[in-house]
C-alpha cells in the first residue's frame, strides 16, 4: 500500500469511481421526468440566461473554465476593504454629527456630497491626515474640491498625508445630466494631485450611472471601462505619464444581491483594465469602489434591503473590492437615520471581523462557475468598449444617445421579467404586506435630472401599491379581491401572492358548498367589485359557470380564474388591444386568468382601470338623479 507521503497526489474522494457528466445527466433527467418535464437538454430544463445573454449552466467541470488569470486586488491580504459611507445631508450640522458618529464606530472612509461652503462645518473635528475622504460634487466639482484642498491648506496637513480622492467625474456628469464634460478641469485636479498628494486621486470612472439607468453587468463594465480610458486619454494629453495618470483613477462599480455576477464582474473589471493599461505601457491594478445596488433598493418592505445589502456586500468583498459602501436600509425612502447607518456599517464590520471574507485573496478564483462567468463578462464587456470607442469615445456615444438606446433596449427586457415574476422581488412582487406600516424619512434633496434615467426594480409594482393607499386614504377601504374557493389550495396561495402585491387585499371565501354559503362568504368580505375563482380542474370543470354567475348576480363586475384548465397565455388587461379570451375561458364564463408567468403588472392595472372606470360610471349616475 502506497503511504499519503509517498504519493504524488492526494486526490479527495479518490477511493471512489469517478463520474461522468452524462450519468449527472441521466440521473437528472429521470427526477426531472417524474415532475412532468418534456425533453433531453438538461441545460434547457435547468439553466438560466442572466440580462447580458450569459447562459448559466446547472453543471460546471473543471473543462467548462479558463485558466484562472484576474489580476490581483489593490487590497492588502488579510486587511479588510475600506468601509466607506456615504453622507449626503443638507444640513452641514446634522451631517457633521453623522460623520463623527460613524468614523468613531468603525467606518475607514468618507463619501461625501456636500456644498462647497459647507464642507467645513461637514469635516469639522475630522482628521483629515487619517480618515481619507471622496467626493462627490456632481456638476460642482471643481468648486468642491478646491475647497477641500484649502481646507487641508488650512488645517496644516502636508502634501502627501490625505487620501481618498476629489471626485472629478465630468462623463458622469454628462451622463446624469446631459452637459457636455469638463475634462480640463479634471487634468488640471489630477495635475495638482499627482506631484506630492500621496493617496490622494482626483479622477472617478464611475459605473453607476448605467447601471442605475437599467443597464446589464457587461454594459456597466463597458461605460466604466470607456470612462477610464477616455480619462487617460485626457490625463496623458495634460502631460502625467501613464503609471501616474493611472494612480489618478478610482472606478466604482454596483454590487447587487446577484452575488456570483457581483463576483464576476469585479474580477473580469480588473482583467480589462488590466489589459488597457498593458498596450499603454503601463500595467496597473485597477483600484475599486463598491457600492450596494441603489436600483436593488425598496420603498416597500425595506427591511428586505437589510438582506440585499449584506448579500452584495459580502460579493464586493469575495470579489476583491478596495472599499465598500454599504447603503443604508432606508435610503430609498429619503434620508437616512442614525440606525440605518449603524447597521449599514455594522454589516461590513461583521463580515471583515467575525466572518473572515477578506482573508483571502481572490477566494472565487480556480471556481469553475466564476471563473467561466469573469470571462464571459470580460468578453461581452470588451466587445461594447470597442463599439464606444468606435463611436468615438463614452462622451461622443452620450451624446448621440446610442448608450442610451442600449441601455433603455436593456431595461425594457428586465421591467418584463420583473412583471411577470420572472426575477422576484421579495417584499414587492412576492409575499407583499398590504398592510405594513411605512417607514417616514425626511426627503432627500432631489437627484441631478437631464441625462439618463435613475429606475430602481420595484418602481412598477410600488406605483400600484401607491395606488391602492391612495384608495384606502380616499374611502377608508383598501381595494380587495374576494377568492371564491371551496378549500385552500396553492392557488388560492398564489392569487393572494400575486393581488397583494399590487395593494390589493385579498379574502379567501373559506368552504363553500351552496350558492348561498358563497353568496354570503362575498357579501362578508363586503361585497368587492373582484372575484377570483381558486379550485382544483375538476372544480372548475363542474362548479366555475355557476359560481360566476352567482359572483356576477351578486355584484362582482369582474370575475376572474386562477390558473384554469386550457386558459391561454394571455393575461387578463387590456393594454394594446380589447380584452383576449379563449374558448374556454368563454365557457367558464369569467373575464380573465392569472397564472404563473402572467404580466401581474398588466393584470393589477387593469384592474385599477376597471375600478376607476366603474366609479366614474357611478359617480356620473348618482350626479343624474341629483339633477333630477
Amino acid at each position: 500500500m502506497t503511504s499519503v507521503d509517498e504519493a504524488d497526489e492526494l486526490v479527495l474522494a479518490g477511493e471512489f469511481p469517478a463520474a461522468s457528466r452524462e450519468q449527472w445527466r441521466d440521473l437528472v433527467l429521470g427526477v426531472l421526468r417524474r415532475s412532468g418535464a418534456v425533453g433531453d437538454d438538461v441545460d434547457a430544463l435547468l439553466g438560466t440566461d442572466t440580462h447580458d445573454g450569459v447562459r448559466l449552466r446547472p453543471l460546471y467541470t473543471a473543462g467548462d473554465a479558463p485558466a484562472p488569470t484576474a489580476p490581483p486586488t489593490a487590497r492588502p491580504d488579510g486587511q479588510g476593504w475600506d468601509i466607506r459611507q456615504r453622507h449626503a445631508h443638507p444640513d452641514p450640522a446634522v451631517a457633521n454629527a453623522a460623520v463623527l458618529a460613524d468614523l468613531e464606530n468603525g467606518v475607514t472612509s468618507l463619501w461625501l456630497a456636500a456644498a462647497a461652503d459647507d464642507l467645513g462645518a461637514v469635516l469639522d473635528g475630522v482628521y483629515l491626515d487619517l480618515a481619507p475622504v471622496v467626493l462627490d460634487g456632481g456638476v460642482h466639482f471643481e468648486a468642491l474640491a478646491d475647497a477641500y484642498l484649502g481646507l487641508l491648506s488650512d488645517r496644516g496637513v502636508q502634501p502627501g498625508q490625505a487620501s481618498g480622492n476629489l471626485g472629478a467625474d465630468p462623463l458622469s456628469v454628462q451622463a446624469r445630466t446631459g452637459q457636455r464634460p469638463d475634462l480640463a478641469a479634471a487634468v488640471e485636479l489630477a495635475r495638482r494631485c499627482a506631484p506630492d498628494r500621496g493617496s490622494l486621486r482626483a479622477v472617478v470612472a464611475d459605473g453607476l450611472p448605467y447601471h442605475e439607468a437599467g443597464g446589464s453587468d457587461a454594459q456597466e463594465l463597458a461605460c466604466a471601462l470607456a470612462a477610464g480610458t477616455e480619462y487617460l486619454r485626457a490625463l496623458t494629453g495634460g502631460g502625467l505619464g501613464v503609471a501616474d495618470a493611472a494612480a489618478q483613477l478610482e472606478f466604482r462599480y454596483a454590487a447587487t444581491a446577484d452575488q456570483f455576477t457581483t463576483i464576476a464582474k469585479l474580477r473580469a473589471a480588473r482583467r480589462l483594465w488590466h489589459r488597457v493599461t498593458e498596450v499603454c505601457g503601463a500595467p496597473a491594478v485597477q483600484r475599486q469602489h463598491a457600492v450596494t445596488s441603489p436600483v436593488m433598493q425598496t420603498r416597500r418592505d425595506p427591511w428586505v434591503n437589510l438582506l440585499r445589502g449584506t448579500i452584495a456586500c459580502f460579493a464586493a468583498g469575495v470579489g476583491g473590492a478596495d472599499a465598500v459602501t454599504v447603503l443604508p436600509f432606508d435610503s430609498a425612502i429619503g434620508l437616512s437615520d442614525a440606525f440605518a447607518r449603524r447597521i449599514a456599517r455594522n454589516t461590513q464590520s461583521l463580515l471583515i471581523e467575525e466572518s473572515h471574507v477578506a482573508r483571502a485573496a481572490d477566494p472565487a478564483g480556480g471556481s469553475w462557475y466564476v471563473e467561466s462567468l469573469t470571462a464571459e463578462l470580460a468578453r461581452l464587456a470588451w466587445a461594447g468598449f470597442q463599439r464606444i470607442e468606435a463611436a468615438g469615445g463614452l462622451s461622443a456615444a452620450l451624446a448621440d444617445g446610442s448608450i442610451a438606446d442600449d441601455l433603455a433596449a436593456t431595461w425594457a427586457r428586465r421591467r418584463a421579467a420583473l412583471a411577470h415574476r420572472r426575477d422576484p422581488l421579495t417584499g414587492v412582487s412576492e409575499f407583499a404586506n398590504p398592510t405594513e406600516k411605512p417607514i417616514v424619512r425626511p426627503a432627500a434633496p432631489p437627484p441631478p435630472a437631464g441625462g439618463l434615467p435613475r429606475v430602481r426594480l420595484a418602481d412598477d409594482f410600488e406605483r400600484l401599491r401607491d395606488r391602492g393607499d391612495a384608495i384606502l386614504a380616499a374611502t377608508g377601504v383598501r381595494p380587495t379581491v374576494f377568492l371564491a374557493t371551496r378549500t385552500p389550495g396553492p392557488r388560492v396561495s398564489f392569487a393572494t401572492n400575486l393581488f397583494q402585491a399590487g395593494g390589493f387585499a385579498a379574502v379567501p371565501s373559506g368552504p363553500t358548498s351552496t350558492r348561498e354559503e358563497l353568496v354570503a362568504a362575498y357579501r362578508a368580505a363586503g361585497s368587492p367589485a373582484v372575484a377570483c375563482l381558486c379550485a382544483t380542474d375538476a372544480e372548475y370543470a363542474e362548479r366555475a359557470p355557476t359560481a360566476t354567475t352567482v359572483l356576477r348576480e351578486a355584484g362582482a363586475r369582474t370575475v376572474l380564474i386562477a390558473d384554469g384548465p386550457h386558459v391561454d397565455t394571455h393575461p387578463y388587461g387590456r393594454s394594446g388591444g380589447p380584452r383576449t379570451a379563449t374558448r374556454m375561458r368563454d365557457a367558464l364564463g369569467t373575464d380573465g386568468a392569472i397564472f404563473a408567468g402572467c404580466d401581474a403588472v398588466e393584470v393589477l392595472t387593469a384592474l385599477y382601470e376597471d375600478l376607476a372606470l366603474s366609479d366614474a360610471a357611478t359617480d356620473d349616475h348618482e350626479e343624474g338623479d341629483d339633477g333630477r
